[in-house]
């Protein structure tokens, strides 16, 4: 491959430690041609100098805004707020087509610069199966947070650590626990069930079959929810403010790891603004008690086993970044939303070429 130009940008979120493309993948695609840079980044995961040693190219935080015009910038969590146009092809999670907050003004700055967005969720197979995602660490991370909570023993804030550090926490008071995970056959629910294995618990397990006909008393009765649904279409909600202050509800402590607050397909509308790792955990009611964990980057809690998982499937979608279908598809379906949000015109950007 030649031609490609993939820029790694640097995170601004503070607490953003993943990288989308590992050292050891980055060197693969230098070796099939693909020019890369990658920003100095004090928090990612792994140091620059692993990069340089890869055959990458370095440049300052923040250095993308200059960058050549057919680089294709690479990250992860949001973009800050400037410049007004985004020039380049962006490649990266823009929680921007479910009517999110800000997502018009993300839209908007694209087709002001005449850029395009490429959002990760939604590069996908031709079942429609995504082909890179971070679900199953972020599954893990909040069952793991929801049972250490639980017990009493979070601390916060939260910061990274290893697999084999959050084992041993889980495993030190590992015992049943009435658990539900809503989700349970997806990436994240298979995340969140195998954290509560090694926390000694087996967790009921809920998919499409349950949640259809969605029996409110059952889900009301475990202690534990930890809520892993990713819809693209309306469903009623899980849980509303009324079945919160149902007499007898044991309910004790709510994870949300979708975050789809804000959206008008969030399925758990009983909470507007999402946790952090500063405060992990906000309550909602005081009588009984019920928590909420709602972090919307709990993979990076785990950040070296999340990025290298994340990394080895995305890499050989880069490596067919010329002429793969499901880039096309993401192109396609940014164009289909800024023309649904009555954008006065369609992005100039090309295709993914």
């Amino acid at each position: 491959m030649t031609g490609l130009h993939l820029w790694l940008r640097h995170e601004t979120r503070t607490t953003e430690r993943r990288t989308p493309v590992v050292p050891s993948d980055a060197g693969r695609l230098v070796d099939a041609g693909v020019t890369i840079t990658v920003e100095d980044s004090p928090q990612r995961v792994f140091p620059v100098e692993a990069y340089e040693r890869a055959g990458c190219r370095v440049a300052g935080a923040g250095s993308w805004v200059s960058a050549p015009p057919d680089a294709v910038v690479v990250g992860l969590k949001e973009l800050p707020d400037g410049p007004a146009g985004l020039t380049h092809r962006h490649i990266f999670f823009g929680h921007a087509y479910k009517r999110q907050p800000g997502a018009e003004a993300l839209l908007r700055r694209f087709l002001t610069g005449g850029g395009a967005l490429l959002d990760l969720e939604y590069l996908v197979d031709d079942e429609g199966r995504r082909l890179a995602a971070f679900g199953y660490w972020a599954g893990y991370l909040g069952a793991a947070l929801a049972v250490l909570h639980h017990r009493g023993a979070l601390k916060a804030p939260l910061g990274p650590l290893s697999r084999e550090e959050l084992d041993a926490e889980l495993a030190a008071g590992a015992g049943p626990l009435p658990a539900l995970v809503v989700g349970a056959l997806g990436r994240s629910g298979r995340g969140a069930r195998a954290a509560f294995g090694v926390a000694g618990t087996e967790p009921t397990g809920w998919d499409l079959a349950e949640t259809r006909d969605l029996d409110r008393a059952a889900l009301l009765d475990h202690e534990v929810m930890v809520n892993t649904v990713l819809t693209t279409r309306p469903i009623p909600p899980f849980l509303t403010d009324e079945d919160l202050d149902r007499p007898g509800r044991r309910l004790r402590t709510l994870c949300d790891v979708t975050c789809d607050v804000g959206s008008p397909l969030n399925v758990l509308p009983v909470y507007d603004t999402t946790t952090d790792w500063t405060r992990p955990v906000r309550r909602l009611r005081e009588r009984p008690v019920l928590d909420l964990i709602a972090i919307d980057n709990l993979p990076s809690l785990l950040p070296l086993e999340a990025s290298t998982d994340f990394s080895a499937a995305l890499l050989p979608q880069l490596l067919d970044f010329g002429a793969g279908r499901p880039w096309e598809r993401c192109l396609d379906r940014f164009r289909r939303e800024c023309r649904d949000l009555g954008l006065e015109k369609e992005p100039e950007a090309g295709g993914a070429r």
